[in-house]
């Protein structure tokens, strides 16, 4: 049953890969029907198999259809919410942005003991790596699992094992120590500093030594952030400003909505709205520099390859196409209007449409299959 569905829901050159997930994901449910003591008693035993395969399946299958970077980001941010309110050194009040940092170096170390966990349970080499994206969204699907077991502790209590890991992670951490900044900067020590001190200052003023200046990716981020709050600001979107701050904030939604006032459903519908004006900013009244930004303009081909390029030419209708071609020799949209005998307005309505199927092949491909109704 496993293999079957397997086959169904992935591409021809993966299904080589399906025999080994659906080997593994069979032979972990048969372990924990066989192991579990309530199951056994249930007297439903194959029912509670074949739940659990398929429970196991869809989570397989979800981190396949998101794709490689997709998947990552989503098993990234699932376990970051997770760990955030116990990623924080004793005896100190972490920055938001220093938490982060904490978060990214546990959950690099997370990642590692997962992989050998993987391997272990499963009965794998010491130098198995997941090669193909159903591998990939194998691995994924288990760390999250992995993550999220209870295990039992001292007086009836069970914690999640990525806590455990995240308190002891914190706990391990130095704890901060103030530096004089005008004096890291002089280089300047005193005969009183201790011996931690003197590295302390002596790092800040490596760190100050080695700062570099804005990298130009960066500059055209900050650029496109102030261009779109320029955007929002001229429709009076107040609210979806502030929703578009705490994002940049890397915040989780409960968070916006507390600080907001909002509840799940409203700021579901903020969400939406924000979307809605993203999209038109992207694809319509900003797309040039969006588009400079992400490394997918006219001069990359949309950041198409040759295959997906000629895959949209055949997409698109003959005055799409030319209107395409005029867009590659910058000519501007009036005279592209007086060419093809329309509007500006409606030049810039077909062009928004063109930059949009540009887009669904793009995500198409990246997410390793069929497109998914969040993309």
């Amino acid at each position: 049953m496993l293999l079957s569905e397997l086959k169904q829901a992935t591409t021809a050159s993966e299904q080589r890969s399906c025999n080994g997930v659906a080997d593994r994901l069979t032979q972990e449910v048969g372990r924990i029907c066989t192991e579990s003591k309530r199951i056994q008693a249930s007297g439903e035993a194959d029912a509670w198999a074949t739940a659990l395969a398929r429970h196991r399946l869809q989570q397989c299958l979800t981190y396949y259809s998101l794709g490689s970077v997709r998947g990552r980001v989503e098993l990234h941010s699932n376990l970051s919410a997770v760990v955030y309110r116990y990623i924080n050194p004793s005896m100190s009040q972490a920055s938001y942005q220093a938490r982060l940092t904490l978060i990214e170096d546990f959950l690099q170390g997370f990642y590692v003991e997962a992989l050998t966990a993987f391997r272990r349970e499963t009965q794998l080499g010491p130098t198995y790596t997941p090669r193909t994206l159903i591998e990939l969204a194998e691995y994924m699907a288990f760390t999250e699992r992995y993550g999220k077991r209870r295990i039992p502790l001292p007086g009836n209590r069970n914690q999640q094992l990525i806590i455990l890991r995240a308190q002891t992670f914190s706990q391990q951490q130095p704890t901060e120590t103030l530096v004089d900044l005008e004096r890291a900067a002089e280089g300047t020590l005193l005969e009183s500093e201790t011996p931690w001190n003197v590295a302390s200052i002596q790092q800040v003023r490596e760190q100050m030594v080695a700062q570099e200046p804005e990298l130009p990716e960066d500059t055209l981020r900050q650029t496109v952030i102030k261009e779109l709050v320029a955007y929002l600001e001229e429709r009076k979107q107040a609210d979806c400003i502030e929703y578009f701050v705490l994002r940049l904030q890397d915040l989780p939604a409960n968070e916006i909505e507390q600080i907001l006032k909002l509840t799940p459903r409203q700021r579901d519908y903020l969400q939406q709205r924000f979307k809605y004006h993203l999209i038109r900013f992207a694809f319509s009244h900003h797309w040039e520099l969006v588009h400079q930004w992400l490394e997918v303009d006219l001069e990359r081909n949309l950041g198409l390859s040759n295959k997906q390029w000629q895959a949209l030419q055949e997409q698109i209708t003959p005055q799409q196409g030319t209107l395409l071609k005029m867009k590659q020799q910058k000519m501007p949209d009036a005279a592209i209007a007086q060419t093809l005998g329309c509007t500006i307005n409606q030049v810039q309505k077909q062009w928004f449409k063109l930059l949009e199927q540009a887009w669904e092949i793009r995500n198409d491909q990246d997410s390793g299959g069929s497109q998914s109704p969040h993309e």
